[in-house]
């Protein structure tokens, strides 16, 4: 009997990418492949690349490195999005054996013979208007909760971003496929799942291969919240335009969806928006906070603002530092403006010097820091519930509430994938929330 061969994968990025990794992973192992910790020896190493990072191919020279140096025989594979992009780019790195675009890398299976290195790595890579099918993938590792991917994909033409250039059109998964789906990760007794794509609200799009669609985000929401066995669902983020005010009012009645939104402003600055190609003004942002206060007013809201992006003034980036002062949100995920071959942005007049854009990320990441902490303050005193992770880090077990406030108690291994009702008490030196416990959930 011939030895099952050991493949190790490594993922770059956002939750999409690992929700694909796992689908990736799972299609491997069926071809007799064991799968291993990247820490470890193994015949193939894959890993999943993203475009957004900065430095993509640095830290992916790294990785390659660190598998070499576990293996110098291992056959290495990349795949996703900067592979996408940058196929010959990642071809060239020493060590590296195969290089897979878009709709390439879910059959990975096809294109690895008997794993010899080549002395050159191999790129398959397709016309990114060929990147039209859909392939739905879910992510099941971390015990407490699972990345469902609903789809892909974008028709947006914001003019930073290499997205729709790596993945395609907006497509969707179909809604039978994704309750079912959902219906497999709750028979794992996985507790929480996040719903994944590159713009989710965009959902229902492409359901047929075309822009025709039957079903809405809305329509998705209402019926993945009918599937027995799951305890929480979580919107991963999406797009302020397309954030309906129905689905706002569902989320808050809702029996699983939790009261949790992540918003992508970008910038708070009109000028700066159209600039960006965002299709929303301010206004449109505001509006949405103040329906989720509403009727949600414990819910966490997230934010994804870019600074030094071309053209944006001292002026305006303090108009969009007082808008987010101002505004009842929770936190905020800040990116550093930087160029991207191939997007209109790179081309603008107006650059801001990189030393201006490092002092206004450190502004926005303290603002971050501020509005986390007054959120976790406004939180405590109250009942919540909690879903225990897996790792002991120093001693303590952490979690997060249904509204994505951080909380930690002494480990105990049998808190690992639970719920508990728990009440609020005080917030620690490291910033995590100390809590009561008031009643087992399940």
């Amino acid at each position: 009997m011939t030895e099952r061969k050991k493949v190790a994968f490594y993922t770059l990025g956002c939750k999409l990418n690992f929700s694909e990794t796992s689908t990736i992973a799972r299609s491997i192992e069926d071809e007799g492949f064991d799968r291993v910790d990247f820490e470890e020896v193994a015949d193939m190493y894959v890993i999943n690349t993203c475009s957004v990072t900065e430095n993509a191919d640095k830290q992916f020279k790294q990785i390659v490195k660190k598998a070499m140096k576990l293996n110098a025989k291992a056959f290495v594979a990349a795949v996703g999005c900067y592979a996408q992009l940058k196929p010959e780019e990642l071809a060239a790195v020493d060590g590296v054996d195969l290089v897979l675009g878009a709709t390439e890398k879910f059959k990975l299976a096809d294109y690895i013979n008997d794993l010899s290195k080549n002395d050159f790595g191999e790129v398959h890579s397709c016309e990114i208007g060929e990147a039209d099918f859909y392939v739905g993938s879910y992510s099941i590792g971390d015990r407490t909760r699972a990345f469902l991917k609903v789809q892909d994909g974008c028709d947006y033409k914001c003019t930073y971003c290499t997205i729709p250039l790596a993945r395609g059109i907006s497509r969707s998964d179909a809604l039978e496929n994704v309750l079912k789906n959902a219906a497999a990760i709750s028979a794992q007794d996985i507790k929480e799942i996040v719903l994944t794509g590159v713009n989710i609200g965009d959902y229902g799009k492409g359901e047929f291969g075309n822009k025709k669609h039957e079903h809405t985000f809305l329509e998705l929401v209402q019926e993945l919240d009918k599937v027995e066995g799951i305890e929480r669902l979580r919107i991963s983020s999406i797009e302020p335009n397309l954030l309906k005010n129905e689905t706002i009012e569902f989320v808050s009645k809702s029996r699983t969806f939790v009261p949790h939104f992540h918003i992508p402003l970008q910038s708070g600055s009109n000028a700066v928006l159209k600039l960006m190609k965002r299709r929303y003004l301010r206004e449109v942002y505001t509006e949405r906070v103040n329906k989720i206060r509403e009727v949600m007013p414990h819910a966490c809201i997230g934010v994804d603002v870019i600074v030094g992006f071309p053209g944006e003034t001292e002026e305006h980036f303090l108009e969009t530092y007082n808008y987010l002062n101002e505004m009842d949100i929770s936190y905020l995920h800040v990116f550093k403006y930087s160029e991207r071959d191939n997007t209109e942005a790179a081309e603008m007049n107006g650059v801001v010097p990189e030393n201006v854009r490092v002092k206004r990320s450190k502004m926005m990441r303290g603002l971050s820091v501020k509005k986390r902490r007054a959120f976790y303050e406004s939180q405590l005193g109250n009942n919540r519930t909690v879903l225990f992770e897996s790792e002991n880090k120093e001693g303590y077990i952490h979690g997060f509430t249904e509204n994505y406030v951080k909380v930690k108690t002494p480990w105990n291994p049998e808190l690992v994938n639970t719920l508990h009702e728990i009440n609020l008490t005080k917030i620690d030196e490291d910033g995590s929330v100390r809590m009561d416990f008031v009643s087992v959930l399940v």
